[in-house]
């Protein structure tokens, strides 16, 4: 075994040196007649080119098999019974992106079951040996008891560094919530500890930026069941002094999980991320310790490629929790509400309201928009578990219209001008109606205000002509009919500036007749 793996290092090495053109050549050279030889080395050399570009141009499901072919590249490095330092492996607990988890036994002074963390064979390049001894500093700086400590910590005979932490037995949240059927009340409480954990890393001035599920797990602790945050892994300092030693991440560089990151950790041209990344996250655990799921499905997000992933992460609303289980069917809601010890139509009623704005908050798209701390989110679930009001409030119609519009700018637009084209056309009918309606409104008073100046003249002369009469027949004194026309012609010239030409014509027409 050793054998093969000192042949894998060494022809891995020599083809490094290599132009890319030469190096088939070589290892057929080499290899001869092993093809399994060969191809090891040319999976390592895969992995090796892939590290230097984590994620940045290779498509997203590719990329997550990085890993997978670095592991079968080589034979494992490390076998049960051996030793690393002063601690004997044990059992091959699990691995991450670069590291691979013992637990081993101290043996020593200090008899004690631990967990040993070491970098994988082969990824120890200086981006990736930086973040693993980044994540050995940052444990060493906290203390707190639902975060693992770091008891030890060195380098192998190779170089390859390890650190030796609590050994955490125990299962990962969202599983130990739904196994012991805890209650919306119990599982909050137990997430107000998650909340408690991290604000601890972000004073030390850590953000975790990998806060998921299977980074925190539950064990038992005098009957008590207690979280503890693991795996910080790709953690990031918020103090420069540290951050300039240990901790480096390369520009365009993805780190984190996919499902559980926030918009800004997964827009890599964006402003860097701080510990409202973490604050996402969370909301995201919070919403899959609810109803069952994340508010994107993992399986869908790598599937869809990396930029499909960016666009969905950072600009799809998530539907609400109680939303969310309204929309499955009665058995899907029966088996989600059983796993919290209810019946399946009271969960929603339950989240509605309240805890649909809390979570929510924490998923804000704009971080400005979210939690300004953890200790704020964790005040507002106890305030929820009160009975108080909590801080979180749905957002304005004024905001909801923004973002609308923002998703939705080419609609927005096509249908903003078709209002715009509408409203004007409506705009100048209606200009036209009432001016046309002022038109006939104004004959028709001057048509009623010259029949009645006709009618006021005709009424005036027909009793003038009753004077005539009488005079003639000589009833009426003649100087009383001149008084009478003088007075009539007044009062009938007056009142002809009012009326139309027309109906002056004929007033002066009746004058002329009298």
């Amino acid at each position: 075994m050793s054998s093969s793996k000192d042949r894998v290092e060494q022809l891995f090495s020599e083809a490094l040196d290599l132009p890319t053109s030469d190096r088939d050549a070589y290892l057929d050279k080499q290899c001869g007649d092993d093809a399994e030889l060969k191809r090891r080395v040319q999976a390592l050399i895969t992995a090796h080119h892939s590290s230097t570009g984590f994620l940045e141009d290779a498509d997203m499901s590719d990329s997550f098999e990085l890993a997978g072919a670095l592991r079968d590249a080589l034979p494992m490095d490390e076998m049960h019974g051996d030793y690393i330092g002063r601690y004997r492996l044990l059992d091959r607990l699990g691995e991450g992106g670069w590291g691979v988890v013992w637990m081993a036994e101290q043996t020593d002074s200090i008899k004690r079951r631990v967990a040993l963390k070491i970098l994988k064979l082969g990824m120890d390049t200086r981006e990736f040996v930086a973040r693993f001894e980044s994540e050995r500093q940052a444990l060493a700086m906290m203390d707190h008891p639902n975060i693992a400590h770091v008891f030890d910590g060195g380098a192998t005979d190779k170089g390859r560094p390890y650190f030796v932490m609590e050994l955490v037995k125990g299962i990962c949240i969202t599983d130990y919530c739904d196994r012991e059927q805890l209650d919306i009340r119990e599982r909050l409480q137990l997430f107000i500890k998650v909340c408690q954990a991290v604000h601890h890393a972000h004073q030390k001035g850590i953000i975790h930026r990998d806060l998921k599920p299977s980074n925190i797990l539950v064990t038992m602790s005098h009957g008590e069941a207690v979280p503890k945050v693991i795996d910080f892994g790709v953690a990031k300092a918020t103090d420069y002094r540290l951050s300039a030693k240990t901790f480096f991440t390369r520009i365009q560089s993805f780190v984190g999980t996919p499902a559980y990151t926030s918009p800004e950790q997964v827009d890599m041209s964006s402003v860097d991320v701080d510990t409202r990344s973490d604050i996402y996250s969370l909301g995201v655990l919070l919403y899959e310790i609810i109803v069952g799921r994340p508010p994107f499905d993992p399986k869908e997000l790598t599937a869809e490629g990396m930029e499909n992933m960016r666009r969905k992460i950072c600009q799809t609303e998530p539907p609400m929790p109680s939303a969310h289980l309204t929309s499955l069917s009665e058995v899907d809601r029966t088996v989600i509400a059983s796993k919290h010890g209810m019946e399946a139509e009271k969960l929603p009623r339950v989240l509605k309201g309240d805890l649909d704005w809390i979570i929510m908050k924490c998923l804000e798209k704009s971080r400005s928009r979210r939690y300004g701390t953890v200790n704020a989110l964790a005040l507002d679930i106890e305030r929820y578990l009160n009975n108080e009001p909590v801080m979180a409030s749905p957002p304005s119609q004024i905001y909801r219209w923004r973002k609308f519009v923002a998703r939705n700018k080419v609609a927005v637009t096509v249908s903003a001008a078709l209002v715009a084209s509408l409203l004007i056309g409506s705009l100048t009918i209606t200009f036209l109606a009432v001016q046309s309606f002022r038109a006939e409104e104004l004959a028709r008073q001057e048509a009623e205000k010259n029949t009645e100046f006709s009618e006021f003249i005709k009424g005036m002369f027909s009793y003038v002509d009753s004077l005539v009469e009488l005079q003639l027949r000589q009833e009426a004194n003649t100087a009383v009919i001149k008084d009478t026309l003088k007075e009539t012609f007044d009062r009938a010239a007056q009142r002809a500036g009012d009326v139309s030409p027309e109906a002056q014509v004929e007033l002066y027409d009746i004058l002329g007749s009298a």
